[in-house]
């Protein structure tokens, strides 16, 4: 059964009260689950656009800061981490010190804000914005799942754990969870915003490897951040 590791799932990836802890090898195990927590941000985020529906700019901004709220920042702290990585100088030892410490530079305050602003506007200029937050969290959370497959660990933490439980199978099995937004969209359009997460990923690998020597936690919390912004931008055209 599902139930547990979904549940587990969203205790990791949100800030939803879900009652008593579930047990987080539940969602280790079954970490390409990943996208079905895009479908409970998403969905949070897409209600907010609903309710300030013919205001284009305030639904925009709001639907991304309520994707963020519901997930605690925890993804969004990843993108600030990452960016101080990449702005520092000297060898892989001092960026992976500036990737990994707890203190915010101005590298990540500017992937933050670069990141943040490319959303809300991407967002603004689409046909729907409801439908796209929706769909770019979806593929968010499916970015994390292939990075956790796919990402080698370069020290101990939260993704070599997730990752020494991945399986090359949850590459696919990270497409299902997807599937149910052919109702809303066309095969094109989810296989562009597909296409849009694939390209970020591969990026965030090699970035990732030639940088830091592999992924962290992160970084996979970083790809949600970016790959958001990324599909919705990709959507708006």
């Amino acid at each position: 059964m599902l139930l547990d590791p979904i549940r587990a799932l969203l205790q990791f990836t949100t800030i939803l009260p879900l009652g008593r802890p579930a047990e987080f090898d539940a969602f280790a195990r079954q970490s390409w689950l990943y996208p079905v927590a895009g479908w409970v941000t998403g969905g949070g985020a897409a209600i907010v656009a609903l309710l300030l529906s013919g205001r284009p700019a305030l639904a925009a901004a709001a639907a991304v800061a309520a994707a963020v709220i519901i997930s605690g920042a925890n993804h969004f702290d990843g993108l600030l981490d990452l960016g101080d990585g990449l702005m520092a100088h000297g060898s892989r030892e001092k960026r992976i010190a500036a990737l990994t410490d707890r203190q915010i530079g101005a590298g990540g305050v500017a992937a933050g804000i670069l990141v943040t602003l490319c959303s809300v506007a991407g967002l603004t200029g689409t046909w729907s914005i409801p439908i796209v937050i929706l769909t770019a969290e979806v593929c968010a959370k499916l970015a994390m799942a292939w990075i956790t497959a796919l990402g080698i660990p370069f020290h101990d933490g939260i993704h070599s754990y997730l990752h020494g439980f991945s399986r090359p199978s949850f590459v696919l099995l990270a497409l299902l969870p997807l599937l149910p937004l052919l109702l809303l969209i066309s095969p094109f359009v989810l296989g562009k915003a597909v296409v849009a997460t694939g390209i970020v990923v591969l990026i965030l690998l090699g970035t990732a490897g030639h940088f830091f020597g592999g992924v962290n936690g992160d970084v996979a919390g970083a790809s949600n951040e970016i790959v958001r912004a990324a599909v919705i931008i990709a959507l708006a055209f």
